[in-house]
């Protein structure tokens, strides 16, 4: 089969008459038959036109699209004119194309209803798509529940303030960048620069003692979970989690092919003593010291001396997720446990993303020396490391103080948003939902009054109709049986003035009516 291309015609908004470049659009031409008599069907132009019309009735040229030049289709097929002209003739009178003085050839906005079905009764209808035939794993990541949430702002979890991304420095410095030229090489630790600018933070702003050669930029928190887990235990090897927390760690985990080990938190945070209560033999923990997830407790000072005197005398590891520990509303962020760590058996992950904006798909690690070229070997191996390019304007972004500057703008902004969002609570779920404020974080937990029938997951569903995303606490829980109820309503991403219209609609949403909510 012979596959020749033609320029596609691309058109730009409606504010302007400049044509786009035009993009490829492949036909397959069905060869001649090497014998026998010589049909219309099987001729140059009968096979142009077979092409075309399979690629209208597939749905490649969607009606009203416009078709190349008579010119530019024999140029690109290496042809006469006039083969081309005698193709598009057939499908004009037959009803597939249609002319206009000076809008040139265009696909029929509405096709021959006799073609759009079989011919007769007996010719076989059109395949029906396969089947898909998973794997049993790969059945278990389709059916899990994703972690994406419904398009609507409010409340949707872990979504920054988009509305305060300094959008109009954030181009200046990516114009910077491409002036000087597209990047040249792939890092697979990440851009140099941006290495150096967040050893420099994390340093400074976050007490994570580190030099550039110890950061590592990833694409995403889970992406670093599962790398590490992959380098450092196997196959079958044991995992501490804290419940509740994130489903998204538990599945990185469980893709490295490890056995997660939940491990109810209180008050004080994840407990060592308690993990090993439940299963001695792991040798990975991760943890959120800062602010648990999703409920917020911060670790007592107890509990992570605890936690790094178990990891220097059983060689175990430890993975500090700081998710959003830049975020607390009373007196300064709390210092890592990474501060803590002397025998170096801390690994300390953060995202970019959550603090910025989602789209950048950046996060970082932050490592011993001893795993910084193992890691490099791997992400040099599997071509996982995360894209170069906006590294170099992420670089100069904090190089130039626009990070700190954010970070310090959104911690105010996060504040009053949250406490229009307490405050909204308190006016409008009364008798639903009892709404506390929090220290810190991005979000706050939403739960029924005590003895209320509740259903978290029947109550997101209710939510969603009416335009607002929420977020079910009982997934976070591994075990059904100790499951809480509630709502995560993360709040960053939602402005004063759309609070209270947010919240009035969720209520309306959640009354009862005659069943449980």
């Amino acid at each position: 089969m012979r596959k020749i291309q033609f320029p596609h015609p691309d058109w730009t908004s409606s504010t302007t008459t400049r044509r786009r470049p035009p993009l490829p659009l492949q036909l397959a031409l069905d060869p001649p038959p090497a014998g026998g008599p010589r049909r219309v069907e099987t001729s140059l132009h009968g096979r142009v036109r077979k092409a075309v019309r399979d690629a209208i009735l597939s749905g490649r040229l969607p009606p009203g699209e416009r078709l190349p030049s008579s010119r530019s289709l024999a140029e690109d097929l290496g042809c006469a004119r006039g083969t081309i002209l005698l193709a598009i003739e057939q499908l004009v009178a037959e009803g597939y194309l249609t002319t206009r003085a000076g809008s040139g050839t265009r696909v029929a906005e509405t096709l021959p209803d006799d073609l759009l079905v079989p011919r007769n009764p007996g010719s076989p209808a059109r395949p029906s798509p396969a089947t898909a035939v998973l794997s049993r794993r790969g059945a278990a990541m389709a059916s899990a529940r994703g972690d994406a949430p419904p398009i609507p702002d409010a409340f949707a979890l872990g979504r920054p303030a988009l509305d305060a991304f300094p959008r109009e420095t954030w181009a200046r410095l990516l114009q910077a960048e491409w002036r000087a030229g597209p990047p040249s090489l792939l890092h697979p630790l990440g851009e140099p620069r941006l290495r150096r600018a967040l050893a420099a933070y994390l340093s400074a702003g976050r007490g994570v003692a580190c030099h550039e050669e110890a950061v590592i930029v990833t694409s995403s928190i889970r992406q670093s979970l599962r790398l590490l887990a992959e380098l450092l235990l196997e196959p079958g090897e044991a995992a501490y989690m804290e419940e509740p927390g994130f489903p998204g760690l538990a599945h990185a985990l469980h893709a490295a092919g490890l056995r997660t080990v939940p491990v109810p938190c209180d008050a004080a945070g994840f407990s060592i003593a308690r993990a090993r209560s439940i299963d001695p033999g792991a040798r990975l923990a991760v943890v959120t010291p800062a602010q648990g997830h999703p409920l917020g407790a911060t670790m007592s000072l107890e509990n992570r001396l605890a936690l790094l005197a178990w990891a220097e005398a059983q060689g175990g590891w430890i993975v500090e997720d700081d998710y959003d520990g830049e975020y607390r509303y009373a007196g300064r962020p709390l210092a890592p446990l990474h501060a803590l760590d002397r025998a170096g058996r801390v690994l300390y992950v953060g995202s970019v993303s959550k603090v910025l904006m989602p789209a950048l798909q950046m996060s970082y690690l932050v490592l011993p020396e001893t795993l910084v070229e193992p890691v490099r070997r791997a992400l040099t191996g599997s071509g996982g490391f995360a894209s170069i390019l906006g590294q170099g304007a992420l670089a100069r972004f904090i190089d130039e103080g626009h990070f700190g500057a954010h970070l310090r703008r959104t911690r105010r902004l996060y504040g009053q948003r949250q406490a229009a969002l307490v405050a909204a609570g308190r006016d409008l779920l009364g008798g639903l939902l009892e709404v506390p404020p929090r220290d810190g974080g991005m979000h706050l937990v939403a739960r029924p009054p005590a003895g209320a029938a509740f259903d978290d997951l029947t109550a997101v569903e209710a939510c969603a109709r009416a335009g607002i995303a929420t977020t079910a606490l009982s997934p976070h829980f591994a075990d059904p049986a100790r499951a809480e109820q509630g709502l995560l309503l993360g709040y960053a991403c939602v402005p004063e003035r759309a609070v209270i219209p947010a919240v009035r609609r969720m209520a309306e949403a959640l009354k009862p009516r005659g069943g449980t909510t």
